[in-house]
């Protein structure tokens, strides 16, 4: 497998373009100095990327931008996504997603997750506007995946490395898909276009070279290999283990900011103590590449967590 590994990722920042302020510990920070709605220059958006690959989830305040605008600034890092649901409905074009929560349309993201885990090629960033604002409640969160990993023990980290992890669209996508549009119609359809995936459970960063915990909590099913017991009782262990404080970033939405983060390195869920006020969010993805774990290069923990 061949990667462009950045160089330097975890040295002192120092950027020219944009000034960076961390959220959290872990992962999280703010950009500003620079208008992601702007022709970026190559510098520019070179030390947004950069940014991005060192603190996992970066937030621009207060640039309501358009749909078109949105996939435009998403193509920088890529070719912006079709949803797979959008996919199997004949939509040929990329697009952005409206998420809406309201008295008559619960929330349902509520959990952590990395998005669409149950597809052979996962996106590798997703950008998130709101649209509105709740008065309260609806902050979305972040876990530093990669920390989350680097805070286990040698021995859990080395009997882990290499485990594959499958992920399905069912039963809990499925449903809420079904409850959502009225038709039951779409169980199968969805089963037999994407019918799950075996991923590495500690997944390999094409860019850096860190490892992550490559869970998601609607999607995994088991750990390939294991018994029905020893699969529930890992899963469940990483679960709680990626649900501590210490990886987490956590932001309350104001209408026009912009999220964009790393699908590789983060989990992440909205958080459902808004209901029933209204909460919508504009989303897209770019198109990432197939996971993997590569045991040749160097494990370099990014910070200096120590297990407890």
């Amino acid at each position: 497998m061949s990667m462009t590994l950045t160089p330097g990722i975890d040295a002192k920042e120092s950027y020219e373009t944009i000034q960076v302020s961390r959220i959290g510990g872990s992962l999280g920070a703010v950009i500003s100095g620079v208008d992601p709605r702007d022709d970026l220059s190559d510098q520019q958006f070179g030390e947004i990327h950069e940014a991005l690959l060192r603190h996992e989830v970066i937030i621009f305040r207060n640039v309501p931008m358009s749909a078109e605008a949105q996939l435009e600034l998403a193509s920088r890092w890529g070719q912006p996504s079709i949803y797979p649901l959008q996919a199997l409905m004949g939509v040929t074009e990329p697009n952005t997603s409206v998420i809406r929560d309201d008295a008559d349309s619960l929330p349902t993201t509520d959990n952590w997750h990395t998005d669409v885990t149950w597809i052979e090629v996962p996106p590798k960033v997703a950008l998130l506007q709101a649209l509105v604002a709740p008065p309260y409640g609806g902050d979305t969160m972040w876990c530093s995946i990669t920390s989350a990993y680097d805070a286990l023990s040698e021995p859990m980290r080395n009997m882990i490395d290499g485990l594959e992890l499958h992920h399905s669209n069912y039963p809990q996508y499925c449903t809420n898909m079904a409850e959502k549009s009225g038709s039951w119609d779409l169980v199968p359809l969805l089963r037999e276009a994407y019918p799950g995936v075996n991923h590495p459970l500690v997944r390999t960063h094409p860019e850096t070279g860190r490892r992550a915990l490559y869970v998601a909590t609607n999607f995994q099913q088991y750990v390939v290999g294991l018994s029905e017991n020893e699969s529930t009782a890992l899963l469940d262990f990483l679960l709680r283990h990626i649900n501590q404080p210490r990886f987490h970033c956590r932001w309350s939405w104001t209408e026009g900011d912009l999220a964009i983060w790393d699908e590789r390195s983060t989990n992440h869920r909205g958080v459902s103590d808004h209901y029933p006020e209204v909460r919508e969010v504009r989303r897209c993805t770019v198109d990432g590449d197939r996971p993997y774990f590569d045991p040749s290069i160097p494990y370099v923990p990014k910070s200096a967590y120590q297990p407890q």
